[in-house]
């Protein structure tokens, strides 16, 4: 027993240990700040910053096994499990009747990335290495496949500004659009799992994602290498349970905050959860533009926002009737549409011609501070 517990030590490595260690001590000071009926906003503050953690937990169990899966089997397992606190997040808010704050965190995650985390990795890229280069066709192919996404989840809403024969149904619009855009996010595993090109110069993003995310979060970590199959799977199970009390009280602590601290729940669901759901990818995606590795930084950074598009909101519009949100539907505030298509728009500009600069890096972050100071009041 004491071997066997001693083996597994020693895969994990001391530098995971800690960090799990601290994401549930983080998780469990949560629960006690709940029990103890702390201020809205200091229970607000400690289950961003556990969600972050649980999120990294998964990430890294994922990782670690690795060397048990195919990349692509590990690279499909890390996409659907990646976004799962931001999941359960929006799916808790909707059951408080939150929608804005859901739309806006749909948004929100779409221009964190692409507008936030590319620009900082532009600067941050560009200010150690001058002009950084990455693959293009790599960089256009995500792009695109985020534009469509985008448009298409856009349908309801503009059918619905310019009262098309379909206004009046768009919730019966959002759960066809929804079912489509689940049934092509399918096919896209299929095709990864049979190893079929998802672009020009991109023959396995699950894998190439997966080994930055590897690489980025434990490099150099003594002992790294595949864990105890049963630990890494019960860690998965045990961290996303968590993830579900961390996130209903997120949720519980999110609308007194907002009252307190005069936060609209368009800001809150745009930046604050957008941010803390997709805390750790970021970061991620930062580290490996400052390494020099800008072509999977791209990945990372640009992955994220499709999968958001592409399962997390479809899910959400089929899970509503559940949990007594029936009339949800992809209709968004007309000032979000605006901000998530010419945010798309825009990088996919940028990303055209496969280089980029520290100046750009501060125009895209300038261009997300002055869309978040849109919604400051709602």
């Amino acid at each position: 027993m004491m071997t066997a517990v001693a083996s597994t030590l020693a895969a994990v490595g001391r530098r995971d240990r800690i960090f799990i260690v601290v994401a549930f001590a983080l998780a469990i000071m949560t629960g006690i700040a709940v029990a103890l009926a702390m201020p809205s906003p200091v229970v607000f503050v400690l289950a961003g910053v556990s969600l972050a953690g649980m999120a990294a937990v998964i990430g890294r169990s994922v990782d670690g096994l690795a060397q048990r899966l195919s990349p692509n089997v590990t690279g499909i397992i890390q996409a659907m499990l990646g976004n799962l606190p931001e999941l359960f997040v929006t799916i808790f808010a909707l059951q408080a009747g939150l929608f804005t704050v859901v739309q806006a965190t749909i948004v929100g995650s779409v221009l964190a990335n692409v507008l936030l985390v590319l620009g900082a990795a532009f600067i941050v890229g560009g200010l150690r290495h001058g002009l950084v280069r990455f693959s293009a066709s790599s960089a256009q192919a995500i792009g695109i496949m985020l534009l469509l996404s985008v448009t298409v989840l856009s349908l309801p809403t503009i059918a619905s500004l310019l009262h098309a024969p379909t206004a009046g149904h768009e919730r019966e619009l959002s759960v066809f659009v929804a079912i489509v855009m689940i049934i092509v996010f399918a096919l896209s595993i299929f095709a990864q799992l049979r190893g079929t090109p998802l672009g020009p110069e991109q023959h396995d993003v699950s894998a190439a994602l997966r080994s930055a995310e590897t690489e980025a979060a434990v490099a150099e970590t003594p002992g790294h290498g595949a864990w105890p199959f049963a630990f890494a799977i019960g860690l998965l199970a045990v961290t996303g349970l968590m993830s579900a009390f961390v996130s209903d009280w997120f949720v519980g602590a999110l609308t007194p905050t907002m009252d307190s601290l005069g936060i609209s729940q368009a800001f809150a669901g745009l930046v604050i959860v957008a941010i803390a759901g997709n805390a750790v990818e970021n970061v991620v995606g930062i580290q490996l533009a400052a390494k020099g590795k800008a072509d999977y930084a791209m990945q990372i950074i640009l992955q994220s926002p499709l999968q958001v598009a592409m399962f997390v909101a479809p899910v959400l519009i089929l899970a509503a009737p559940l949990v007594g949100a029936a009339s949800f539907a992809l209709v968004f505030p007309p000032m979000l549409l605006v901000a998530l298509i010419a945010a798309v728009v825009i990088v996919l500009f940028v990303v055209f011609d496969g280089t980029s600069n520290w100046v750009e890096g501060v125009i895209l972050v300038g261009l997300y501070a002055i869309i978040a100071s849109v919604f400051w009041w709602g």
